[in-house]
């Protein structure tokens, strides 16, 4: 299923492992530093890698979606996430902030406009982000949809997506006593800001480990071990769980569909797993009917991971799509 125009025969394959050719931290304000960096070719088309969660972080592998001859490849790690410091922070760490954040590293590293790439939560920001600054965006293409309203929210951690993993769900639900059950996303706030941080972790531990025992079609080993990476969980789930309690700080349950206006010049590609548990395809579905311009690949034997073959191929296929794009229209 898609719109648009049938895909030309585009790559497909991820490109392979680079390194990034400058790293640095940039203060972001009084309390944050983020950590950034740039791979490929550093006069390319540049493009930014909005990473998921929020809370998750970059990793190298994120790199591959890109051509490195064509793009120049910015990644960076949001406020309280991956080596941004202070970890796993949640003071002044908002959605408008992380907004400000994108424009203060684009300023920085003297860049006028840039291609948009986010998945999960990241798709969440590159529509707020692009929504805020549709001016300073090439293209977007945005992965496993992530609208950030009540029922989102409602389906994966209070009991919705239990039902096609209820192994997975009760380790999280039981962490959580009978009592306290009527909102978890609350239970677990009060305990990842706990003053113990035994509690934080234990809690932590929990509800990354339900998030990636269900982000995979298939399940991913790899994946879920992160749960057992207290380091990485304390950022995740306190990042997360914090943007949540708050609903994603946006001032209407269906702001980014209501601003949708703002991006519809822009060239988008929309990618969803069929049966992605985390993010269901409820929101890429309502994103393709406000948004119609936008390209809809759904990917019919795949889950919520850019990691999974199949989204992972519409997602360098997207890209290749936008670059012959940006080639066509240079002077």
């Amino acid at each position: 299923m898609e719109s648009g125009n049938p895909t030309e025969q585009l790559i497909r394959n991820l490109y392979p492992p680079i390194e990034p050719y400058s790293t640095g931290f940039l203060k972001v304000s009084d309390v944050h530093t983020i950590y950034w960096e740039q791979s490929g070719n550093p006069d390319g088309h540049p493009v930014v890698f909005l990473h998921g969660g929020p809370g998750g972080g970059t990793s190298p592998s994120n790199r591959r979606f890109f051509d490195p001859e064509f793009y120049r490849i910015i990644l960076f790690d949001q406020r309280g996430a991956g080596k941004s410091t202070p970890h796993a922070c949640l003071e002044n760490n908002t959605t408008w902030d992380l907004i400000d954040d994108i424009e203060k590293l684009r300023e920085h590293l003297k860049i006028p406009e840039w291609q948009v790439f986010g998945g999960s939560w990241g798709s969440t920001l590159a529509l707020a982000y692009s929504e805020s600054h549709p001016d300073k965006v090439t293209g977007l293409v945005l992965r496993g949809i992530f609208l950030l309203r009540k029922k989102e929210i409602d389906w994966f951690y209070e009991g919705g997506a239990a039902a096609i993993y209820p192994d997975a769900w009760e380790p999280f639900r039981d962490l959580i006593p009978e009592k306290e059950r009527e909102s978890f996303v609350t239970a677990y706030h009060r305990r990842l800001n706990s003053e113990d941080l035994e509690i934080q972790y234990a809690a932590a531990r929990a509800w990354t480990k339900w998030e990636m025992m269900t982000a995979h079609l298939l399940p991913n080993d790899e994946n879920i071990k992160r749960g057992d990476d207290d380091y990485f969980s304390l950022a995740f789930a306190r990042i997360e769980n914090h943007y949540f309690v708050n609903k994603g700080f946006f001032p209407s349950d269906s702001f980014l569909l209501d601003n949708v206006d703002k991006i519809r010049h822009i060239n988008t590609t929309i990618v969803q797993g069929r049966y992605d548990v985390c993010c269901p395809m409820m929101s890429a579905w309502d994103l393709h009917k406000a948004f119609p311009e936008a390209d809809f690949k759904v990917v019919p034997n795949a889950g919520h991971s850019a990691n999974e073959p199949g989204i992972a191929a519409e997602l360098v296929a997207a890209n290749e799509k936008l670059k012959s794009l940006a080639k066509k229209n240079k002077p």
